[in-house]
């Protein structure tokens, strides 16, 4: 994938941190070569989190996010923006921490909790040109103490150790970082996969969705046959084929149809599984997806979209979870329903949160919340793991090598 075509869910994410006025605008104008952050004397320039996609030599496609200063103690407003630093810490998988002395406690503090998400930290000594070199030297110590390894020291201005700055975040970014596929633990060359992608109001007009596109392209490079189908027309695929599909991947929510008409030999997985795994942990999901059998009447579900749209009336997370849910297991049931990056900080009080398939957000993100969830003893699932439970099929649905399906016991909610 090129600088322009890649999703901004599948690049390295890389946020800048440190003091207001500490030049972390300026350099990451330096970074990327263009005027893309705005640049002022006055502290508390930005206020939301800006990024900018680009392509850094020797690790691809990446997207820079500089954010707001963490010393803001500007009111209201300046707790907001700290507030804002503070939840664009889910998402990224580098970080470069600005160190502005003398005084570092509270970099200090934010290496604390960039080291507890596992996130890689690049220490940074920005404005050289207005540093004597003992300034430098005192902070470069301090740095390394903190930090484990010497900073780098730059000038925005001057570009100097801006060369030095993008070689230090190719040797920080995890080795596994985009090591994973979507399905190459479920399939061979020369495979025969059948995509069933029912067209119903939710599916775009004149397209298909991401996760659909980004698993052909996938299946593509694994040197697979692909055909595709809508729900209806299964028969007639299956009918056309000279020998089954090897595998079929369906969206979730015509599991069961799919499943009672599936062949023998064909293996069976979704989208939403397929994504589980690719942008989360899978083994979590399907441990989380036991805690459905244990809702009643008094539980209390919380749905969480990545992406923000407008209701739709078959739309699967606002409408068709929720009416599953009710049905089976009571009709009072507590069901809120959260968007985009709105996700709340305390999960104690949900029996249990089903998230969508999160093909808008990168895998940090996806991760940070399952770490959050569990960190509160809160089950977590998304849509396709959850809909093949309340199917019936969870057992029968191809969770690949990584997660091995341990549903059928019951885990008991909290309430």
């Amino acid at each position: 994938m090129s600088l322009t075509n890649t999703p901004s869910a599948n690049r390295l994410h890389i946020g800048l941190y440190g003091k207001r006025n500490s030049g972390k605008s300026s350099l990451i104008n330096a970074i990327t070569g263009q005027h893309v952050a705005l640049v002022s004397d006055v502290a508390g320039t930005t206020t939301d989190p800006v990024q900018k996609a680009m392509e850094i030599h020797g690790i691809g496609p990446c997207m820079l996010v500089d954010t707001a200063g963490f010393d803001d103690t500007d009111g209201q407003l300046g707790a907001m923006r700290v507030e804002k630093t503070k939840q664009s810490l889910q998402k990224m998988d580098v970080a470069l921490l600005l160190f502005d002395g003398p005084e570092l406690s509270e970099e200090k503090a934010w290496l604390s909790e960039l080291t507890k998400r596992k996130t890689a930290v690049v220490g940074v000594i920005n404005k050289a040109d207005l540093r004597g070199p003992e300034e430098v030297e005192t902070l470069s110590q301090k740095a390394e103490v903190m930090v484990g390894e010497r900073p780098i020291v730059v000038s925005a201005k001057t570009g100097e150790g801006i060369e030095a700055l993008k070689q230090a975040i190719i040797r920080a970014v995890p080795e596994d970082f985009g090591q994973k596929t979507i399905t190459g633990a479920l399939v061979s060359p020369e495979d025969v996969v059948l995509l069933v992608m029912p067209q119903d109001i939710q599916a775009p007009k004149g397209r298909l969705i991401l996760p659909q596109v980004q698993t052909i392209r996938d299946l593509l490079d694994h040197h697979c046959v692909v055909l595709c189908t809508t729900a209806d027309q299964l028969d007639s695929a299956l009918n056309a084929l000279a020998k089954p599909p090897a595998l079929i991947i369906t969206d979730s929510q015509v599991f069961p149809l799919v499943y009672e008409k599936k062949p023998k030999e064909s293996r069976l997985t979704s989208f939403s599984v397929l994504f589980a795994a690719y942008k989360g942990d899978l083994q979590e999901f399907v441990d989380g997806a036991n805690a459905i059998e244990a809702l009643n009447d008094q539980s209390k579900v919380l749905i969480a979209e990545a992406c923000t749209h407008a209701p739709l009336e078959e739309d699967i997370g606002r409408v068709k979870i929720p009416n599953l849910l009710r049905k089976r297991y009571g009709s009072k049931m507590q069901i809120d329903i959260v968007s985009g990056a709105d996700f709340p900080v305390d999960l104690t009080s949900y029996d249990l949160i089903i998230h969508c398939g999160a093909c808008m957000f990168n895998q940090k993100h996806v991760l940070s919340r399952i770490a959050q969830a569990k960190s509160q003893g809160t089950a977590i699932t998304n849509y396709g793991v959850a809909l093949a439970k309340l199917a019936g099929i969870l057992d029968k649905v191809d969770l690949g090598p990584e997660a091995r399906c341990n549903a059928m016991e019951p885990k008991t909610t909290k309430k």
